[in-house]
């Protein structure tokens, strides 16, 4: 009967390590210092931004597999984010995966899950490349949003840059006794970008 007591209190103060140890990982992902370094290889339905920006406009006629995409409701936009992480604390940052909000001048674009494992050393930085895959049907069927990126596209191409504001929120899971949890609330990543990022 002692050995059951024993291996009983064993468990729970071994589990109750792992909860700690992974509590300690949550606060050390609120210290961590997020930059949004880059945003490549950009395509919306199977199409080069660089090339959309070339031609200046967003147009149905030049562009068939957006216009198929926009006729079965499913245009993909594929691109890759370098976000840079630095962590100051004493302990490992680390998440399982992480849900994402993507917003460009404060109006959300897109949002998704990303299942991709990132771990931040103690003191360290590391360079996390975030592989984005989301459909933006609902966000081109809006003529006026359609109208806002063509204006966008052209201005980068006639060499006239215009800026705007790309915020991402990132909501982190990690693994808690062998259950995700979430991070509560959102962890904000604010970056003013030029058009000429498309050139």
């Amino acid at each position: 009967m002692k050995r059951i007591i024993l291996c009983c209190f064993l468990a729970i103060g071994l589990s109750s390590c792992s909860i700690n140890k992974q509590a300690q990982q949550i606060k050390a992902l609120a210290a961590c210092k997020y930059e949004l370094l880059a945003i490549n290889d950009i395509t919306i339905a199977g199409t080069a931004i660089r090339k959309l920006a070339k031609e200046q406009t967003v147009s149905l006629v030049n562009l068939p597999a957006l216009a198929l995409g926009l006729l079965r409701q499913d245009v993909p936009l594929k691109a890759t984010l370098a976000v840079e992480i630095t962590n100051p604390s004493t302990v490992l940052a680390s998440v399982n995966n992480f849900e994402y909000i993507i917003l460009i001048n404060r109006q959300e674009i897109v949002n998704g899950v990303v299942n991709q494992s990132v771990s931040v050393g103690a003191g360290e930085t590391a360079n996390v490349p975030i592989q984005l895959n989301a459909n933006i049907y609902q966000l081109l069927s809006n003529g006026k949003i359609l109208n806002d990126i063509s204006t966008f596209l052209s201005s980068a191409a006639k060499g006239i840059p215009q800026k705007g504001l790309v915020t991402i929120k990132i909501k982190p899971t990690i693994n808690v006794g062998g259950n995700l949890v979430k991070y509560p609330g959102y962890i904000t990543i604010d970056k003013e970008v030029s058009s000429k990022i498309l050139l």
